[in-house]
């Protein structure tokens, strides 16, 4: 298969970024298609960790080419952060290798700083945004406000426009979030500096990706977030805002439909969400608190800790329907050494009824209860494990049963943070 597309099957934190990684070694383009950089990959490479929030996960392979398509919104002044972050440590140098859409749109200083106020005035029915200012960029783009890379070239056009929505934004933040408003000469200061760092990056992506993959190029399309925070399919209100899914593929990198031969969904060996929302199958106190520790579970953008729970096959299976999966890669199956039993919530009761599926109406997972099923654990390490057969036979159950219970072949499993203790089952750019 030439193009494949990972995508998360939870709320987001689910591997993504590693996933990404390993396959970026057999593809010749990495493509991120959606969101900013309020989503973050964490990889370890070599004993290194590093954390991408903008520039995709292939950036860490020699002669890669990394695309950010035109669905993502972007902060220019944390993706020159992020270059120079990456070249101070010897990685991604040829600046010919990083192609930026020149139709995504930007996120703003007065994006953040109405991100930051809203949530502030919102107070226990704040919905938990990183507060990187995404939601604003989008809802700018929709208001047909926002402002494009592309306007860069032009830029007394660019300062005309970007100073009268400095205007209208300090008028917003002053009159209705009681904030303070921002200085406007010192935002155009700041892209004046940036826009020659930005020029060379500009591409028209839809172009460059279908003369790759007419070439018969390998292409990766790297998506951050998961299923249950799109903003369509998610847990409105407490979602993201841009389509987290797989068809987001086809107007955010862009990529034709019916180009897509593979969608690969990620999903942990248990379940996290960060932020409010409902979450059926959260667990707490202690056990929750030692794989949060143990999976390192808190927020790679933010350093949030993330809410725990046990595997949820419904929402497994609400991904692979929507996404269409080819296979599903579990990662953190390690995390779960030692706990006995296991527990995975097969479906949901609300009220007297069962839903195998997530019931109609997401306001009903307020009130979902999960119906577990136990699955015996394991104590020996699986650190070392580099096959399935390397596996302790109770290890090897809970992934079978996991995959029986999604409904989609199981794929990859990872058992540790590097990027070679993956085990794989099949590659689907190999496949």
């Amino acid at each position: 298969m030439k193009t494949v597309a990972v995508v998360g099957t939870q709320w987001g934190d689910e591997g993504k970024g590693k996933i990404v990684d390993l396959l970026a070694a057999d593809a010749d383009v990495v493509v991120r298609f959606q969101g900013g950089n309020n989503a973050a990959h964490t990889l370890v490479v070599d004993g290194e960790k590093f954390i991408l929030r903008l520039i995709p996960a292939g950036a860490l392979h020699a002669g890669k080419v990394c695309v950010i398509g035109n669905g993502t919104v972007v902060d220019p002044l944390a993706l020159c952060e992020e270059l120079a972050a990456l070249r101070a440590r010897g990685r991604f140098i040829d600046d010919a290798l990083l192609k930026l859409s020149c139709d995504a749109h930007m996120v703003m200083p007065y994006h953040r700083a109405v991100d930051h106020a809203r949530e502030a005035r919102a107070g226990r029915r704040a919905i938990g945004t990183t507060g990187f200012g995404i939601g604003p960029a989008y809802e700018d783009k929709m208001a047909r406000v926002g402002l494009r890379f592309d306007e860069l070239r032009n830029f007394a056009r660019f300062r005309d426009k970007l100073t009268r929505n400095i205007a209208d934004k300090n008028s917003y933040l002053r009159a209705v979030l009681k904030a303070k408003p921002l200085k406007g000469g010192e935002i155009v200061d700041q892209m004046k500096r940036v826009r020659g760092r930005m020029l060379p990056y500009l591409c028209d992506t839809g172009a460059y990706l279908a003369e790759a993959v007419a070439a018969g190029k390998r292409v990766l399309f790297e998506g951050a977030h998961g299923a249950m925070l799109d903003i369509d399919h998610g847990t409105y209100p407490f979602v993201t805002s841009s389509n987290c899914i797989a068809s987001a593929v086809f107007s955010g990198a862009p990529l034709a439909p019916g180009r897509l031969d593979a969608v690969l969904g990620i999903s942990k060996a248990y379940t996290t969400r960060v932020g409010a929302g409902p979450f059926p199958s959260e667990i707490k106190g202690r056990l929750a608190n030692r794989l949060r520790i143990e999976g390192e579970e808190f927020g790679s953008a933010t350093g949030r800790p993330r809410r725990i729970g046990w595997f949820d096959a419904v929402l497994a299976r609400f991904a692979a329907r929507l996404n269409g999966m080819w296979g599903l890669a579990l990662t953190k199956l390690d995390v779960l050494t030692g706990i006995d039993p296991l527990r995975v919530c097969v479906a949901y009761q609300v009220g007297a009824r069962r839903y195998d599926e997530i019931p109609p109406g997401r306001s009903a997972l307020e009130r979902a209860r999960p119906l577990y099923e136990e699955l015996p654990g394991w104590s020996e390490s699986l650190s070392g494990a580099r096959a399935l057969s390397d596996l302790p036979p109770n290890a090897r159950r809970y992934l079978e049963r996991i995959a029986e219970l999604a409904g989609v072949r199981l794929v990859m499993a990872g058992v540790g943070a590097a990027r070679e203790a993956t085990i794989v089952f099949s590659n689907p750019f190999l496949a």
